[in-house]
């Protein structure tokens, strides 16, 4: 399947388009090849793009003042990425965006996602849709950080994308959990010791 093709199929859980609305909607999107370890965001430039994952894997991040970094979000196939305050503002970026892995994506530019929006109500609902999945999903994210241990918060990020945690670096999964690698290898650890 090619990335024009995935991109087309996953807007149709979202709205029903007809074939030249797909199109459109579609050929919106450029696709570009990323190397493993390139960046596609980086901060004082401002993001340009939303990016769709079509194959491949990203870790958006941020550094803090003393060096260490801190793990905002991931992304695989069929889910996106940008640094969103730099994207929607066009202020200039605060994040990384870097691929974990040889990577495909489509991107779509700020003002032609603007003109897909005023040209048609669907794509707006589409975006709309995206956006507020995506807040939900910071929300759950927010509030487990608050709330849970951090062996909690391992369990639940297994329970939901134990698919995922095997494509990550040990030390990116650790700083999205707010942990270090160390105490996530322990909690780790004494999870295979209670199972055997």
């Amino acid at each position: 399947m090619t990335s024009n093709q995935h991109l087309k199929e996953y807007i149709h859980q979202f709205e029903e388009l007809s074939s030249h609305e797909t199109e459109e909607f579609a050929n919106a999107f450029e696709e570009v090849i990323v190397k493993k370890r390139q960046f596609i965001v980086q901060p004082g430039f401002t993001a340009q793009y939303r990016h769709f994952v079509s194959e491949g894997a990203f870790r958006c991040y941020v550094v803090g003042d003393n060096g260490s970094d801190h793990t905002i979000s991931f992304a695989i196939e069929d889910w996106w990425i940008t640094d969103y305050n730099s994207y929607i503002y066009q202020k200039p970026a605060t994040m990384f965006v870097l691929a974990l892995e040889d990577s495909v994506i489509l991107r779509i530019p700020y003002e032609k996602e603007h003109e897909l929006k005023k040209a048609n109500h669907k794509f707006e609902t589409i975006f709309r849709i995206m956006a507020e999945r995506g807040l939900a999903f910071y929300q759950r994210r927010v509030t487990s950080n608050l709330t849970l241990s951090a062996e909690e918060r391992y369990d639940n990020f297994m329970k939901r994308y134990a698919h995922i945690a095997q494509r990550l670096p040990q030390y990116a999964l650790a700083s999205f959990l707010g942990m270090t690698p160390e105490f996530l290898s322990k909690i780790r650890n004494n999870k295979v010791h209670k199972k055997s």
